[in-house]
C-alpha cells in the first residue's frame, strides 16, 4: 500500500559496515565471550575472553574478567586475566590490570596499576623461545623474552 519495494530491493539499498567496532556501552553487562575481527570497546562490564583481530579498548568505566586477546590494546579501565597482543598494550593512567601481560610493546603510564607477570614477545602473541640447552652466550643475547615478575604503581 505505502512502497511496494520487495524485501530484496530494501536490503540492498542498506550499506554494509565492514569495518566498524563492536562497544558495549556503560551500564551494560555482558556474560560471555566475544570473537570479533574488528575492533572493540568495552565501556561496560564484560564476564568473559574477548579474542579479537584488530585492537581493544577498554574505556575508564570498563571492566573485563577474563583473557584478551587482540593485534593492539589499550586499557584505561579494570582486567581480571591475561592479555596477550601482538603489537602494543598500553596501559593508561587510572588502569587496574590484574594478571599476567604478553605483549611485543608496553607502554605504563602514571598512575596505571599492573600486577602480574610481563612478557616481552616477538610480535606473535607468544612469548619468544628461551635456550634450554647449551652455554652459548650469543644463544643468550639472541633470546628476545623479557619476564618481570613484579607489581607497578606510578604515581
Amino acid at each position: 500500500m505505502f512502497n511496494q519495494k520487495s524485501k530484496s530491493d530494501i536490503s540492498s539499498e542498506v550499506p554494509v559496515q565492514q569495518s566498524g567496532a563492536s562497544i558495549i556501552a556503560a551500564g551494560t553487562t555482558v556474560k560471555g565471550d566475544i570473537s570479533s575481527n574488528g575492533d572493540i570497546r568495552i565501556d561496560g562490564t564484560l564476564q568473559g575472553n574477548i579474542q579479537s583481530t584488530a585492537k581493544v579498548v577498554i574505556g575508564a568505566n570498563g571492566v573485563v574478567e577474563g583473557d584478551i586477546s587482540g593485534q593492539q590494546a589499550d586499557i584505561m579501565g579494570k582486567i581480571n586475566g591475561t592479555i596477550k597482543v601482538k603489537e602494543l598494550l598500553q596501559l593508561k593512567g587510572g588502569s587496574t590490570v590484574t594478571g599476567n601481560i604478553y605483549a611485543a610493546k608496553l607502554q605504563i603510564e602514571t598512575n596505571a596499576n599492573f600486577n602480574g607477570q610481563c612478557h616481552m614477545t616477538s610480535g606473535s602473541g607468544a612469548p619468544s623461545k628461551t635456550a634450554s640447552s647449551g652455554n652459548s652466550i650469543n644463544e643468550q643475547k639472541s633470546e628476545k623474552s623479557v619476564v618481570a615478575d613484579t607489581t607497578f604503581s606510578l604515581k
